[in-house]
């Protein structure tokens, strides 16, 4: 797919930079301890319950630690889940993964019993219908699972809404770990060497960059050299063959692996290249792959190449005679 050997290449700098949006999310999981495990376990059965402190004020969601004495709370109390607006703040355009996909008011509420106010959303018709001193009720979702969430949203109402009776035969666990999703998404502006990186790629090339004729070559292209910190202003094609620097074989499952356990992700100098990158290496059995390996790269098939390094499917050995130590003890 790409030159045997290493080879200046041009590029069309006047060409736009690449820019794309880009998706970051994760699960937080979290113990939440003895306290916030009864707040939970309680929302769970469709109550609310506070700490109290030593000054006497109870405070909801339920503090771990006295804010006067720093001490453990452990006097844990209910209270109602009906409450009066402290104050608000009207979301007219709401974004994804809010309480409510239409708009409503976000607002501090004091539950009945509380003394301190709790941050939720109120569905109500419009900003005139919401104000301070307003009094509002739970309104629950209808399979609570111990989550702040189990609280669907706030509305207009004096009277708590009715719920199902608790199982009195409930042999569930308390609610001691939670999970949280978590997503951040972002407007990626790629460089000029990242964006001829990245149209390479989709056209079955591989390009490095370095500075001079005789710099260093790192893969992929970057702005500067991270040792001296020059501009790397020539780009430079590579071969989609290299040699196993160091490698990991992964043995253990976690959330969201493709490839089922027992493989092998190693870094991989490509020829004529001064750092390797890492990719995976298959079609051979773990335990087999070696510092040293030659191998080649495994394309997909053309109809799927995109704007990214996972055109290479995966790296394979080439057959060729392992590399002397020698030629990468310096790429480690």
């Amino acid at each position: 797919m790409t030159a045997s050997q290493s080879r200046p290449a041009s590029t069309d700098h006047r060409e736009p930079p690449l820019s794309a949006s880009l998706k970051l999310s994760f699960d937080y999981t979290r113990s939440v301890g003895p306290v916030l495990s009864q707040f939970f376990t309680a929302l769970r059965d469709r109550r609310i319950v506070g700490a109290r402190g030593s000054d006497g004020r109870v405070h909801v969601p339920p503090a771990e630690f006295d804010p006067v004495t720093y001490e453990r709370l452990t006097e844990i109390v209910p209270v109602s889940s009906v409450g009066t607006v402290a104050s608000w703040t009207w979301q007219s355009e709401p974004l994804e993964g809010q309480p409510l996909d239409r708009p409503f008011a976000w607002a501090l509420i004091k539950l009945d019993g509380a003394d301190t106010a709790l941050l939720h959303a109120v569905d109500v018709a419009g900003p005139d219908a919401i104000s301070t001193g307003a009094r509002v009720r739970v309104h629950w979702v209808d399979e609570p699972v111990g989550a702040i969430t189990d609280i669907a949203y706030f509305t207009l109402g004096d009277e708590p809404e009715a719920v199902p009776d608790t199982d009195p035969h409930d042999e569930r666990d308390p609610v001691t770990m939670l999970v949280t999703p978590s997503t951040i998404e972002i407007q990626h502006s790629a460089s000029h060497p990242e964006s001829a990186y990245l149209r390479a790629l989709q056209e079955g090339r591989l390009l490095g960059a370095r500075t001079g004729d005789d710099g260093k070559v790192y893969f992929p292209a970057r702005e500067a050299d991270p040792a001296t910190g020059k501009v790397l202003d020539q780009f430079v094609e590579l071969s989609d063959k290299g040699t196993v620097t160091t490698f990991a074989i992964i043995n253990i499952p976690f959330a969201g692996q493709r490839i089922k356990p027992p493989y092998v992700a190693a870094y991989v100098l490509l020829d004529g290249a001064d750092i390797p990158f890492l990719h995976l290496v298959t079609e051979i059995d773990a335990a087999e792959v070696r510092m040293g390996m030659r191998v080649e790269a495994v394309w997909r098939p053309r109809e799927e190449w995109g704007l990214g390094i996972d055109n290479i499917s995966h790296f394979r050995p080439s057959g060729e005679p392992d590399a002397d130590y020698e030629t990468y003890k310096h790429h480690l």
